[in-house]
């Protein structure tokens, strides 16, 4: 495993939440698994519209809590939107085929990752967010070679 990386930025409302979520997308390539935490109402939505809009996606972005998994196949990229919330037991992911989603040429975005412990991969990047005033304070921690890369990237984008 690669020593931990870490990248914090403050989010002021909405707005920085998707426009950083667009960075975020463009740092990944749309290729990597995205760990995605926080209490419910963070955001983790919010940001992964973002990421949706770094490949083109116009439309809105609801959260597949009872569907589990959101495919969006846009131009040249697959993205993979997971929502764990209502995930009664990791061995569920196994009926639905996890493994199949999580190839080089797709980018996996999950919330709520913790239900899915011990069948997820390992992520490449561990998204937190926690309330900072009125905004959000997005903390995100390289898990992999990878993940270090996509952090060195989203610093020339953001910087």
């Amino acid at each position: 495993m690669h020593p931990c990386d870490d990248f914090s930025i403050e989010l002021a409302d909405e707005i920085a939440q998707v426009a950083f979520g667009v960075q975020l997308g463009q740092a990944c390539n749309g290729q990597g698994v995205i760990f995605l935490q926080g209490t419910l109402g963070m955001g983790k939505t919010t940001l992964t519209r973002g990421i949706l809009q770094a490949y083109g996606h116009q439309g809105a972005v609801k959260s597949p809590t009872y569907t589990l998994v959101e495919p969006y196949q846009l131009v040249d990229k697959l993205v993979y939107h997971f929502d764990l919330y209502r995930l009664a037991d990791p061995e569920e992911l196994e009926y639905m085929g996890i493994r199949d989603y999580f190839d080089d040429d797709a980018l996996c975005v999950i919330e709520w990752p913790d239900k899915g412990a011990g069948v997820l991969p390992e992520p490449d990047i561990t998204l937190t967010l926690d309330k900072a005033g009125e905004g959000r304070n997005a903390l995100l921690q390289a898990q992999t070679v990878k993940g270090a890369e996509i952090l060195q990237q989203l610093r020339t984008i953001t910087g």
